[in-house]
């Protein structure tokens, strides 16, 4: 395998799973050629004219669109750690011996430790999509048979928008749809708010097959899938347990440190005039991050400011900030409890949205450049400000990126660190793995003080007497340091297990074998 440095200084492979591969060139370095992909013609001769495509099990659809040895299947995360259809699907796949498969999720949890089987079994050949817990350690440990690639969720549309990855078989898992296809994911007994993840697939996909536990009669409505882009759909008992989409990542943290941490944030958005009438902000799906929002909603009310729109990931406290009329639009791009599911059935000032409208960098602009703040949590940050979400110090790969590339791209982005963990340090002279450029990070909160990154002398002079304890980052890697104590670096093996993109399909940085 060639590997070459990129414009980040980092090793990564001109060839990724037999494609070529761009190595990053630096933010903006690198411009789109070329047109949209797009799948075959179909025409309706092909189809019921009643409009009923169901098939009466997951085997069965499979079969009718010809999956074969070798090919891409898709599915969505909406339903997080709950989701039930990837296992039932693999699981028939395996039953009818395909073998080889790429698996290409949106994302993965640890209800998909399902798939290691399969994966050692030869059914599933490698996996590119984001792997959190015993997917991203068999990873990391060097045993599936191709890279991992991992994508922000923006870099997933852009890679099936531009062609880098055909879909052969997108799955949707859906909690309502009828039995032409249409599909929506704010209703049902596993309700899970939206389905935009999904998006891409239902448009892109060679073939598509919509998995439901609550069959409607036509139409149904509201849609978020067409059922014009779906092949077949199946009725099942149930396609997950929507209570679980409220994961570790998505409930507000009860740590002291933790919640100083995200009070230090609000005051900050405050003072530097971030928190101002009309502005934007986005918050990740960390305990911390969820407590951020609280802070910011009591510094609201007292300042008597509303916010135009604030991007999601949705969950209660926003939902509360709707409803109080301190936020006028909640832009939806993943509901994280069943408050929001709720919301976004019923308030049309929460909409649904999808990667496309909220993070393609190969779109004709994204939301999230329009936003004024997001606030992001992060494993690793290092002296220049570069973050790391998808391994720790030891080098396992353990989480995904999600939005959080993408949401680099604000006008002010944050992240909101505790000092160390398990009194390793998360200030590090330099990460672990590369996840976001430096460039673009502003402001790192921690409980011991608050470091901006001296581009933004904008910021530095906003906040200049505000009585916020602003310091150097290097001094608090210093204090960390005699602390824990220096840590020293981990061996690194010179095998290559997964790599990671930016969101312009580049490659950033490699996630090399560890034990």
């Amino acid at each position: 395998m060639k590997l070459v440095e990129n414009a980040a200084g980092r090793l990564v492979p001109t060839e990724v799973n037999g494609r070529d591969a761009v190595p990053f060139a630096g933010v903006g370095g690198h411009r789109p050629a070329g047109r949209r992909a797009a799948p075959r013609v179909a025409t309706c001769l092909d189809y019921p004219d009643d409009g009923d495509k169901r098939v009466g099990s997951i085997a069965e659809a499979l079969e009718a669109v010809g999956l074969a040895d070798g090919m891409v299947v898709s599915s969505h995360h909406h339903l997080r750690n709950g989701d039930a259809v990837a296992n039932l699907v693999f699981d028939a796949a395996a039953a009818l011996g395909r073998r080889d498969l790429m698996w290409f999720p949106s994302a993965s949890f640890p209800v998909h430790a399902n798939q290691i089987r399969h994966l050692e079994a030869g059914v599933i050949h490698h996996i590119e999509g984001s792997m959190n817990g015993p997917l991203g350690d068999y990873c990391s440990t060097g045993r599936m048979r191709g890279l991992g690639v991992l994508r922000s969720h923006g870099g997933r549309w852009q890679a099936i928008q531009d062609g880098e990855v055909g879909i052969d078989v997108a799955v949707i898992a859906a909690p309502t749809a009828d039995a032409f296809g249409n599909a929506t994911g704010d209703r049902g007994p596993a309700g899970c708010g939206l389905l935009g993840f999904a998006l891409a697939d239902s448009i892109y996909a060679e073939k598509v097959i919509v998995v439901t536990d609550n069959l409607v009669p036509f139409p149904c409505l509201p849609w978020q899938i067409q059922g014009n882009h779906v092949d077949v759909v199946v009725e099942v008992d149930s396609i997950g347990d929507p209570t679980k989409i409220v994961s570790g990542t998505t409930r507000v943290t009860n740590s002291p440190d933790r919640l100083r941490i995200a009070e230090l944030a609000a005051r900050f958005c405050a003072a530097a005039g971030i928190m101002r009438p009309g502005f934007s902000f986005q918050a990740g799906a960390g305990g911390t991050t969820l407590a951020f929002a609280i802070y910011l909603r009591d510094l609201m009310r007292a300042a008597g400011v509303t916010a135009r729109f604030a991007r999601g990931g949705s969950n209660r406290y926003m939902v509360e900030m709707l409803s109080e009329g301190l936020v006028e639009h909640i832009l939806d791009g993943q509901t994280f409890d069943l408050d929001g599911v709720a919301s976004i059935r019923s308030d049309p000032r929460h909409v649904n949205t999808s990667p496309f409208t909220s993070y393609n960098f190969h779109g004709k602009g994204n939301f999230a450049s329009m936003v004024d703040v997001a606030v992001l949590g992060a494993t690793e940050v290092d002296l220049e400000f570069n973050g790391n979400v998808v391994t720790h110090s030891d080098g396992r790969l353990l989480h995904g990126i999600g939005g959080w590339q993408n949401c680099l791209a604000a006008r002010c982005a944050m992240l909101l660190v505790p000092s160390f963990r398990d009194r390793i340090p998360v200030i590090v002279e330099e990460v672990t793995t590369l996840c976001g450029p430096g460039e673009l990070i502003d402001v790192v909160v921690t409980e011991r003080g608050i470091a901006v990154n001296p581009r933004r002398q904008d910021l530095l002079d906003a906040v200049a007497g505000s009585g916020l304890p602003i310091r150097p980052i290097e001094d608090l890697k210093a204090e960390l340091d005699r602390i824990c104590g220096s840590p020293q670096p981990v061996p690194r093996s010179d095998q290559p297990v997964a790599v990671v993109k930016w969101v312009d399909g580049t490659v950033l940085d490699t996630v090399w074998k560890v034990g």
